[in-house]
């Protein structure tokens, strides 16, 4: 993967990619409109409270890999931004507008499952079914350029597996594997174990209740 970005990159550029699609007008986004956009509570996991300060850098790191561009003009009072990360001449990334919201979707909220893809991109583009979704998804993740998206190891209790960008970098989908598979023996041993503990309350009651009925007889 040739891009590689930290939490708060991923958020502006998510940020930048959504705004682009959903509120054109208003693109690029000034600093002031940035930052909001990063720190909206809806659409967003996790939750960010970043300063002005925070993203300003995050931009200037993307600008320096020119993954953003400063569209300001030249009597412009506030800087405007809009992202350079895929679908421009400047770069080798070219996405269709299905695998750009899903991308963009992944960036502003992690790893998700096909259907939360489809149901949180009914903005960013259109999907016939879940199953459209995850023929993309697995589009990207075998990409001869290098894989997007890996699929996670399913959870325990889950019907469906989630999948996770490759943007933040290199995920042990091994490690992640190992880590399901000790969780699910306790959750299978504590089930077992309270199915028990109400048979023996059962036969407790059984019990009491059979004491009484003797008692009553030998009276």
């Amino acid at each position: 993967m040739s891009i590689e970005l930290n939490p708060v990159e991923a958020r502006v550029i998510g940020c930048l990619i959504e705004k682009e699609v959903t509120t054109p007008d208003y693109y690029p986004l000034t600093l002031n409109s940035l930052t909001s956009a990063c720190n909206q509570k809806s659409n967003r996991e996790p939750v960010m409270a970043l300063s002005e300060l925070d993203v300003q850098e995050a931009v200037d790191s993307l600008i320096g890999r020119r993954l953003v561009s400063d569209e300001s003009g030249f009597n412009s009072r506030a800087s405007k931004f809009q992202h350079r990360f895929c679908n421009t001449e400047f770069g080798d990334l070219k996405l269709t507008k299905q695998e750009k919201g899903i991308v963009c979707c992944m960036l502003l909220r992690g790893a998700q499952t096909p259907g939360e893809l489809r149901t949180r991109t009914n903005r960013l583009a259109e999907f016939s079914d879940v199953k459209e979704v995850e023929a993309i998804l697995e589009r990207l993740a075998a990409r001869e350029e290098g894989a997007l998206v890996v699929k996670l190891p399913r959870e325990a209790g889950k019907r469906e597996s989630r999948y996770m960008h490759l943007f933040g970098g290199d995920v042990d989908v091994e490690a992640m594997a190992a880590t399901s598979a000790s969780t699910v023996q306790p959750a299978v041993n504590s089930d077992r174990v309270e199915a028990l503990e109400q048979e023996v309350a059962m036969l407790k009651s059984e019990m009491a209740e059979l004491r009484q009925l003797v008692e009553q007889l030998t009276a």
